[in-house]
């Protein structure tokens, strides 16, 4: 069936089918279709066997054990124990439930680890005695697992364990049975030597120790008077040589006090001398010390003292100079700024004066010329009655003098005339006008009165001049 498989902790998936060559043996597969999947436990079971067996002396016995097999836990085992003892004796799958795994302990299996067990013993026994094997029982199952192991690789299964139980009297034979008996009265009878033995050896034993006793007390008395008087003399000895030591120790004791009194005392001076040196090393440090430190306090003082005053100069320096610095650059910003205003004034007014100009050239050119635009300005109320300010200048420069008066009189002055206040005021114009042209040379214009041609011819020529000299200082303005 088409699917992902995950088999248990104690078994295996089997897979067999398309891309295959024989059988993929895994904890997990991914199933396609044309393949088929099983599952194999690696559980051990318990085999147990009573084996017929005949040793080399011909002595049948019975020879019970318990075998612990299962499938080896390696690749190639496994995939061994699949192909070969998986399925039925006659080669059809074993019937099983779904995701059921197949069992280890089946019949044919069984049989055929039965079949190895007993032959592989049954050789083994032939070459063994009765007493080889009673004797060297854990030598004897160490050969049948092994042999039997060897057997039960081509398989794919492994021995965890054997256990063999005691040997047993074959039906129809008795021989455990005599061996047993006859162990029992032997360990019996030679139990009564043993203890007839021993009641023999305990008596000569006891009369042997008695005498040894009586001997062995009798060289004891005696040796142990010698001793005593041995042990006498040389107590003497012994204490005499103690009151020999005993006044050599108490000498030597004076004499180590004495000398330990001495070297004492001499110690006492050293050290106090050394304390005494060690205390005036020390007050001279100390006042060394006291000196150095307000030296070093002093001079750090006075560094500070210095520093500070340094920091002040520097500071009031460098204040001095930002506030000189600050200055100029004030001046410098307020010249600079002050031409600049004074060119743009200048500029803005050459361009005025240029503008004006231009004004007055196009007026002049309406008014027919330099002198109407003269007489037409002077006309303006802005030039506040330019005639009047020059008659009173001229009234003022021939204040004192003596000037020319004339006087013309056309009309007679008895006659009764309503209009003779307006002929009387035209014919004082002339003489005005011409004394105006005579004093300023200006010629009023031609609508006002006419002029001779020789003298308005003089007084343009006297505009032009005039003119050309306006313009100059315009200029030079």
């Amino acid at each position: 069936m088409v699917g992902y498989y995950v088999s248990k902790p104690n078994t295996y998936l089997t897979v067999t089918g398309q891309g295959i060559d024989d059988v993929k043996i895994a904890k997990k597969a991914l199933i396609l279709p044309f393949q088929k999947v099983s599952t194999i436990s690696i559980t051990p079971f318990d085999f147990s066997i009573n084996l017929q067996a005949m040793t080399i002396e011909k002595l049948q016995f019975s020879l019970p054990a318990v075998f612990t097999i299962g499938p080896h836990d390696e690749p190639e085992s496994l995939k061994k124990y699949a192909m070969l003892l998986t399925g039925n004796s006659d080669g059809t799958p074993a019937p099983s439930s779904k995701n059921a795994p197949t069992p280890t302990g089946r019949g044919h299996v069984q049989d055929i680890v039965k079949g190895i067990i007993e032959g592989e013993t049954r050789v083994i026994v032939s070459s063994l005695t009765m007493e080889e094997i009673f004797r060297e029982r854990q030598l004897f199952k160490s050969k049948v697992i092994q042999s039997v192991q060897v057997e039960l690789e081509q398989f794919g299964l492994k021995i965890y364990n054997a256990n063999v139980k005691e040997l047993q009297d074959a039906p129809g034979s008795e021989y455990f049975k005599f061996l047993s008996r006859k162990a029992h009265e032997g360990a019996s009878n030679q139990a009564k030597i043993d203890v007839a033995n021993a009641r023999m050896v305990g008596e000569i034993g006891e009369a042997e120790k008695r005498g040894k006793t009586r001997q062995e007390v009798s060289k004891i008395d005696a040796q142990t008077a010698v001793l005593e008087t041995q042990r006498k003399s040389e107590k003497a000895q012994a204490d005499a040589e103690l009151t020999t030591t005993q006044i050599k120790l108490e000498n030597n004791i004076k004499l180590a006090q004495i000398n330990a009194s001495r070297q004492a005392e001499a110690k006492d001076a050293e050290l106090q001398k050394e304390v005494e040196t060690k205390r005036a090393d020390m007050e001279l440090e100390r006042r060394r010390a006291s000196d150095l430190v307000k030296s070093k306090i002093e001079r750090e003082s006075n560094q500070q003292k210095a520093d500070a005053s340094l920091y002040t100069t520097q500071k009031n320096a460098d204040g001095t100079l930002y506030q000189k610095r600050a200055e100029a650059e004030a001046v410098f910003y307020r010249a600079t700024k002050e031409a600049e205003a004074s060119f743009y004034a200048k500029k803005k007014e050459a361009e005025g004066i240029s503008e004006m100009a231009r004004a007055y050239g196009e007026l002049a050119n309406v008014l027919g010329g330099p002198q109407g635009l003269m007489q037409y300005l002077m006309l303006q109320p802005s030039h506040d009655s330019i005639y009047e300010k020059l008659a009173a200048q001229n009234a003022k420069a021939i204040s004192g003098l003596q000037p020319k008066i004339s006087v013309w009189n056309t009309g007679s002055e008895g006659a009764a005339d309503a209009g003779a206040p307006i002929r009387d005021l035209f014919r004082s114009l002339p003489p005005l006008l011409s004394t105006v042209q005579e004093q300023t040379g200006i010629t009023p214009p031609s609508w006002l009165a006419g002029m001779p041609q020789a003298q308005r011819q003089g007084q343009e020529v006297a505009r032009v001049n005039e003119g050309g000299r306006g313009k100059m200082v315009n200029g030079a303005k």
